[in-house]
This record gives C-alpha cells, structure tokens and sequence, in this order.
C-alpha cells in the first residue's frame, strides 16, 4: 500500500468542504455516499435509505477493490455494480485503510 501523506488527506477533506458540506468537515460516511454517488454514474438525486447503504458499500468495495478484498463481478439491470468479497475485510472499521483508499481514489482521478 502507498504511504500517502497528511497533506493528500487534508486536500480530500478541503475538496468535500468547499464542493459538499459548505464548509464542515465530512464524515467517512459522507466520503462514501459521494464516492458511491460517482460510481453509480446516475447523478444526484433523492435516493430511499437502503440506497444510500447501497452507495456507501459500492463506494467500499469500488475503494477496497484495488487490495483485491473485493472484485467486481457484474452490473445488474439498474446499473448497480455487484461485488463479490475475496479476502477478509480488516477487524473493525480501519480507518487508515479507507483514508488511503479514498486518498489513491482521488489521486487516480485527479481531484487532488
């Protein structure tokens, strides 16, 4: 895994403060609904509470597909991405994992 700084960090919290929550720090959660949001590929709208789960593990599987934890296995008939999970994922919620994912996201594409 490539060890991303505080700085590259602190850039994807300066990105969702300026474009998303007018200025508030973003929680991880909020991270993941956008993350899903963009990966869903259908804009912004209204989504039912399960739907936004359903972004924010998306926005997971899509973050923590390059650790091959999960791999995508097909889109279903509403354009949903399906993944299946090949390794295990790290006990609890392991913070620095999803902030270096987050971060190699945002690198890869090129909004930091």
């Amino acid at each position: 895994m490539k060890n991303y700084t505080s700085e590259d960090w602190e850039k994807v919290l300066e990105f969702f403060r300026n474009k998303f929550t007018a200025g508030e720090t973003p929680s991880i959660d909020t991270i993941l609904y956008i993350i899903g949001v963009q990966e869903l590929g259908k804009g912004f709208r209204n989504f039912t509470k399960d739907e936004k789960l359903n972004l924010m593990h998306l926005a997971t599987c899509r973050l923590l597909e390059p650790y091959g934890i999960f791999e995508q296995t097909h889109i279903d008939n509403e354009g949903w991405p399906h993944f299946k999970q090949k390794k295990s994922l790290p006990s609890g919620k392991d913070f620095e994992l999803y902030r270096q994912a987050i971060i190699r996201y945002f690198k890869k594409q090129r909004l930091i």
